[in-house]
């Protein structure tokens, strides 16, 4: 009798421990969901430090990223007091202190716990190019201020750097097509895509001390020093590129006025027919001679002062810009100028910084035809200063540029880029595509953050509450009861 009750109560209880069991399953299985849990921000800073200026860039992104190359968006940008870091050659730590209030501003945004991680990287263009070329001593010093202070925040600092005419040059490409979703789109399925006949465009860059082109020819390139290859979100990219350094805005027009002091032989008046009639300024010879765009002729006194008065002449401003190019090219290549071969240019262009401030202030920034531009920048050369004046009391710094910037550029695009009339309407003058600044630091970053290892998304279950605690009970009672069998088992000695 009491082994077949004994048999009878383990048949039981192991009927029970399968049956909870089962349950237990089939709760845990039911109406399961994939959950992405979602991925944390990552931060990265970069300095763009400029010929005329250094500014800082905020930039974040999630910590998971696509095809090794992460999705970003830019939270801050701060100027920094002060001009290029490449003038502080002579007093370097000053180089190192104008930076900290733009790194203070930066880490009232960054998360304190995440600040160490966060990648920042000074990069120098042209500016810093030349004063290498001048004196590679006070270039390292300017350098290595910079990077004392930048060390003295808690960032994950990997260094400055001067960057390549070609680097700036493509990296701006990489953030124009990036910001405009000519690499990678996030499609209505919801996914990051390659997207189909969209054509990418090409870059424009007018600095301080250089201007770069980059685009993608329709036609191979001949000379491989101005072509570059990437590789982005799976894609691969034959560019061409070209940096001319002293064609910058700021060299560019110091040495025009270097050529009218020579075509005066040397005298301490200047007629300046870029310059509005009426306008006079004063400039030491160290002043006008202090880059190595412009080599002083020995003879002069560094001291000196010119006088320069403005003659408001746009054909004879005109002609004047035009001898700063030389034309030729070699024989059988097209080129741009200067003897760089360059293919014709082909698509739709950004054309941002320099480009973009001086058209913005002459109106000249809504896909106006060249014969518009031409006559509106014209215009402005024939008036007189005072009348300058009176029209924009605010700009008064910088008014007597714009004539001369204006017919620069347009001497640039057309004659040096070979742009024309059909080409032109190609040419989209912009400082920013969404709230994001155009320049080569996002392209910069974005190709850095292929370093940065991918986070994968963390793929997980996800269940209702209350199924979950349920088949939570049944595995508890499945398991008393699987015990309790094995304790029967055990230890019920049956007479």
């Amino acid at each position: 009798r009491g082994m077949e009750y004994k048999a009878k109560v383990v048949a039981g209880l192991l009927t029970a421990t399968c049956v909870f069991s089962i349950i237990a399953l089939i709760l845990s299985a039911v109406n399961v969901k994939d959950v992405f849990l979602p991925p944390g921000t990552k931060y990265g800073l970069v300095f763009d430090a400029g010929s005329t200026h250094t500014a800082l860039y905020v930039y974040q992104w999630p910590a998971d990223k696509e095809n090794g190359t992460g999705i970003v968006s830019q939270v801050e940008s701060c100027t920094v007091n002060g001009s290029g870091i490449s003038s502080y050659a002579d007093n370097p730590a000053e180089a190192g202190a104008s930076l900290k209030p733009c790194l203070d501003k930066a880490m009232t945004i960054i998360p304190a716990e995440q600040q160490r991680e966060t990648p920042t990287y000074l990069g120098a263009t042209a500016g810093m190019r030349l004063l290498r070329e001048q004196n590679s001593t006070k270039a390292e010093q300017v350098f290595a201020e910079v990077t004392k202070a930048i060390r003295e925040y808690p960032v994950d600092f990997r260094g400055a750097q001067i960057l390549t005419g070609n680097e700036e040059g493509s990296f701006g490409w990489i953030t124009v097509n990036y910001l405009l979703e000519t690499l990678i789109k996030f499609s209505f399925a919801g996914k990051w895509e390659h997207p189909q006949n969209t054509e990418v465009l090409g870059a424009l860059d007018l600095g301080g001390a250089s201007t770069q082109i980059t685009f993608q020819p329709g036609v191979t390139i001949e000379d491989k020093n101005t072509s570059v290859l990437f590789r982005l979100y799976g894609t691969n990219y034959s560019l061409y590129t070209h940096s001319y350094l002293c064609y910058g805005q700021t060299q560019a027009l110091k040495r025009l006025m270097a050529a009218l002091h020579q075509d005066s032989l040397y005298a301490q008046q200047i007629s300046h027919p870029c310059y509005p009639k009426g306008y006079q300024e004063n400039i030491t010879i160290a002043e006008l001679y202090d880059s190595p765009c412009v080599p002083a002729p020995s003879v002069l006194s560094p001291a000196q002062v010119l006088t320069v008065t403005g003659t408001g002449s746009p054909a004879a401003c005109r002609t004047a810009i035009l001898k700063l190019f030389n034309f030729t090219c070699g024989a059988n290549r097209t080129c741009g100028f200067d003897g760089v071969y360059q293919p014709p240019v082909r698509g739709q262009f950004f054309a941002f910084a320099g480009f973009y401030y001086t058209f913005s202030f002459l109106n000249l920034t809504s896909q106006q035809s060249l014969s518009h531009v031409n006559a509106t920048v014209w215009d402005f050369c024939n008036k007189n200063w005072s009348e300058l004046v009176e029209t924009f009391p605010e700009d008064k710094e910088h008014l007597q540029t714009y004539c001369v910037g204006g017919l620069y550029i347009m001497t640039l695009l057309v004659d040096g880029y070979k742009f024309d009339e059909h080409t032109w309407s190609n040419i989209h003058f912009s400082q920013k595509a969404g709230n994001t600044d155009i320049g080569w630091t996002l392209g910069f970053m974005l190709n850095l953050t292929n370093m940065i290892p991918t986070e994968a998304l963390e793929h997980v279950k996800g269940q209702q509450p209350s199924l979950w605690a349920g088949a939570i009970s049944f595995i508890v009672l499945a398991i008393v009861s699987g015990l309790v069998t094995i304790l029967l088992q055990c230890f019920w000695k049956s007479k």
